[in-house]
């Protein structure tokens, strides 16, 4: 059994930020955090499922019972029922003693299922039981017991689609989603980065009693423009590489396989009624990725080209000279009024 301390958490702000996916997220739970009913989190995984399941025991009216977290992929298959339910002695080899079982230790509080979509279906079957009239039996038992908690799931699967196909029970499924909510992903919510990437500076430098450097406005952008798929999980562990490293080329390894060096994909459908010169199409092939590359670069860079030069880590007479270069590629047409006029002068000799 674990406490919940509201003081382990980040701040309101911090976790709810201004995204209007997330006041939609925070309005529900404020709805049903005081009540009974089974919640489900769904979310891509790093998304703060675990967060949430808190706070609805926190500020529910059993804050004061067990908070009881049971993350089901880290129990082997052949375990799981007699870790959910507990086990009569003898029950099996090895069970040398009666043993409490985690729904039986989370009565009157919360028990929380992380990653729900994981249990097999006969242990879905028996929690379905002990949802629908609180009973439930241990493993070599005999008499039925009664338990009074309160379910909390999360899945960073879609349990509905699990369920239309067979791999997921359809009655488990819609017990247990009385309430959905859902957590967006990072990249939906790129406006709260500035506030997360601060709370986890301040977080980790005091952690490993330091005082880093304050990211630059231009990584921030390009953090922005990132795909995050590990959500802010991801983001908390590239905070804390920076903080131990101290430099942001610890940010910009891990950013740079979707930025700004994966271009859209090249097309190789080639006329071969002809012959064809491998020199030129491999010639026009890396100017096309050039010029992505640049635009890419330059929008994430409030489109200096002084500080599009430096991320590139090309002098800024190279950077005039491709730009010039590619303006019958299409560049300048991309680019806006100011940095159009470049196309006009010649580079600097």
């Amino acid at each position: 059994m674990e406490s919940v301390d509201l003081h382990e958490l980040p701040p309101m702000e911090v976790i709810f930020g201004q995204s209007p996916l997330m006041a939609v997220a925070r309005e529900k739970l404020e709805r049903v955090a005081e009540t009974t009913v089974p919640v489900l989190l769904q979310g891509e995984s790093g998304t703060g499922k675990d967060i949430f399941a808190k706070l609805l025991h926190t500020y529910s009216n059993r804050a004061k019972g067990a908070w009881v977290k049971v993350a089901c992929p880290a129990i082997p298959h052949s375990l799981i029922e007699s870790e959910l339910f507990g086990y009569e002695k003898g029950a099996f080899t090895g069970a040398y003693a009666t043993k409490r079982g985690r729904v039986e230790l989370a009565h009157m509080g919360t028990l929380f299922l992380d990653e729900i979509g994981d249990l097999d279906l006969s242990v879905q079957a028996k929690l379905l039981q002990m949802l629908q009239d609180g009973s439930f039996m241990r493993v070599g038992g005999q008499e039925s017991r009664r338990v009074n908690t309160r379910l909390v799931s999360a899945a960073s699967v879609n349990l509905r689609q699990r369920a239309e196909e067979g791999s997921f029970r359809r009655d488990f499924f819609f017990r247990i989603n009385a309430v959905t909510i859902d957590l967006p992903p990072l990249r939906q919510r790129t406006a709260d980065l500035p506030m997360l990437i601060d709370y986890f500076l301040e977080r980790h430098a005091k952690i490993f009693r330091c005082i880093p450097k304050p990211l630059s406005r231009e990584m921030t952008r390009l953090m922005q423009r990132y795909e995050w798929p590990g959500n802010i999980r991801q983001l908390e562990n590239m905070i804390r590489s920076y903080i131990l490293i101290g430099s942001e080329e610890a940010l910009t390894a891990e950013l740079a396989p979707s930025f700004p060096s994966s271009p859209a994909r090249l097309n190789t459908d080639l006329d071969l009624a002809k012959p064809v010169s491998l020199k030129e199409i491999t010639r026009a092939a890396t100017q096309e990725l050039e010029r992505q590359i640049i635009l890419k670069v330059l929008e994430a860079n409030n489109w200096s080209r002084r500080k599009t030069a430096k991320w590139l880590d090309i002098s800024y007479r190279s950077l005039l000279y491709k730009l010039q270069e590619t303006q019958g590629r299409g560049l300048a047409e991309a680019l806006p009024k100011e940095s159009k006029a470049l196309g006009s002068r010649r580079a600097p000799k």
